[in-house]
């Protein structure tokens, strides 16, 4: 129990920002209107398809009693004491020794920080994959104890909340028992597998829905648009800094070379198939990645499963049980040289998590309003908002703006970070994007615009009656005529649009009366 608090408050430091971390808004807001539709009723995203129906179900319930920063906490609490309580147990597998497990985990912490490419994490906000990884590290020891059946079981449950994090270590885990020397017989596996699947149902069927009887036509558009334009960051090895993909590669090295030290026995030979198995869809999404260009959609179809996934949160995760495993050793069999490296570890671990500490005190600034230039402005806008309109007022924001249904509990007509997951609610999503935020659209010259104020006043009225919006959100200077209300603040203007804006879109793209 000691050695799960500790890991907890590390993982506390971690990811202790102020609410709300960069997805919060995102995942938390649909939770809330999946239990209480009448919440930003008209919300464009909140009203696509739900991906996360399990995530909804264990956490969203909580947003009819709690405001959604408090929900964000408890949610962050319960989510890092699992993963706690999941870590311990899979270092304790390999490194059964004292204190171990804790610095394994600060050094976890640390390399996936340096070592992700496509920007994975685990310790963070609150969210799905969050209770995916505690389950994920449960599979894990389970699979290094050579119990495959619970680790089956294990990874269906983690699909459950998170398709792909569950999904990608299923298949990491067959790459396992195909190259094991002690696998199994798969008529042994049969039960457990039917169980998995079992319990992998509840995530998998609203996964495959996205894009059941959808045209292909369209499907391959949502594709095209998910992953190139939106979440190219995570999904496309083009758009990845060279020199994330350089350090990763440093890491994998490193990884290889490290293992060489570690014990040579089944549970590290267990964990060092299934690194390598997601080292190896890295590599798969490398090469799809290079082959886009011939062919887009056929490129789009495959890269939007995340690729890089697992191989970002794997290596920090092998290197730093296989660290913690030779200095274990060491300590048994040199003694000085111990001393020497578990203080180069606990160096290594603590000075990171230091860091974030005076960086917090610096910038107590919450993730998701990271690129709002005056929040204090931003924040008093969308208290005026919370207080003035009526709850089920429609407002054009930001293309930026993250946090508005987060503090004004108001719908908005398209946000750029809300992409649905859907393929017709993408595709709207993206037409509805550029009609209000782009210049030139489809163009050499296309870019975004700085302010819905560029629009002007005429453009605005349209825009309102297109998409039932019933105010706009712009920068206040240039001064738009439209009826301004609201607080009169240094940064942003609040104005009514004119009645009479009946003309809802649906998330297909059809009107609705």
């Amino acid at each position: 129990m000691v050695e799960i608090f500790l890991i907890f408050t590390i993982f506390f430091i971690h990811g202790a920002f102020p609410a709300p971390d960069s997805n919060e808004p995102h995942y938390l807001g649909k939770a809330k209107h999946y239990w209480d539709a009448g919440w930003c009723a008209q919300d464009f995203f909140c009203n696509t398809a739900d991906a996360h129906q399990v995530f909804y179900w264990t956490i969203g319930w909580l947003s009819l009693w709690l405001p959604l920063g408090a929900l964000a906490w408890c949610g962050r609490l319960l989510t890092w004491a699992l993963l706690a309580y999941g870590w311990r147990r899979l270092s304790v597998a390999l490194v059964p020794a004292r204190l171990y497990a804790v610095l394994s985990a600060a050094l976890m912490l640390t390399l996936l920080d340096r070592s992700a490419m496509a920007g994975e994490w685990i310790v963070g906000g609150l969210e799905a994959k969050g209770f995916a990884y505690a389950l994920l590290f449960l599979g894990l020891e389970a699979l290094v104890r050579g119990n495959w059946n619970r680790t089956i079981l294990w990874f269906g449950a983690a699909s459950a909340f998170h398709v792909l994090v569950g999904g990608w270590a299923v298949i990491a885990l067959g790459v396992v028992w195909l190259t094991s020397k002690d696998r199994p017989a798969i008529a042994t596996l049969i039960a457990p597998l039917a169980g998995g699947l079992l319990l992998s149902l509840p995530g998998l069927i609203p996964a495959l829905a996205l894009t059941w009887r959808v045209d292909p036509k369209l499907v391959d558009q949502a594709n095209l648009i998910y992953v190139f334009q939106r979440l190219d960051h995570h999904l496309a090895a083009e758009a990845f800094a060279p020199r994330l993909i350089v350090r990763h590669l440093l890491f994998v090295v490193a990884l290889a070379i490290l293992v060489r030290f570690a014990p040579d026995d089944e549970r590290f030979r267990r964990l060092r198939g299934f690194v390598a198995a997601a080292v190896g869809f890295a590599a798969i999404g490398m090469m799809i990645s290079a082959l886009a260009p011939l062919n887009p959609e056929w490129a789009a179809r495959l890269l939007r499963y995340y690729w890089f996934r697992t191989s970002d949160v794997m290596v920090p995760i092998g290197l730093a049980l296989v660290l913690i495993a030779i200095l274990f050793r060491f300590e048994l069999s040199r003694p000085k040289w111990h001393v020497w490296l578990l203080a180069g570890a606990m160096l290594a671990a603590g000075l990171p998590l230091a860091q974030t500490i005076v960086r917090r005190h610096r910038h107590p600034v919450p993730s998701a309003d990271v690129g709002v230039a005056n929040l204090e402005a931003w924040r008093e806008a969308c208290q005026w908002v919370a207080e003035e309109t009526p709850p089920d007022a429609v407002f054009l924001t930001p293309r930026l703006a993250q946090t508005f249904r987060w503090y004004a509990g108001r719908a908005e007509v398209v946000s750029r970070k809300d992409i649905p997951q859907d393929a017709a609610g993408i595709v709207e999503w993206w037409r509805r994007l550029l009609a209000i935020h782009c210049i030139d659209p489809g163009t050499e010259n296309a870019r975004w615009r700085e302010s819905l104020a560029e629009l002007g006043a005429e453009r605005l009225r349209e825009l309102g009656r297109e998409f039932g919006a019933d105010y706009v959100i712009t920068s206040a200077e240039p001064a738009v005529a439209l009826q301004r209300v609201g607080p009169l603040n240094p940064s942003f203007a609040i104005y009514r649009l004119p009645a009479g804006s009946g003309n809802l879109q649906s998330p297909d793209g059809t009107a609705q009366p």
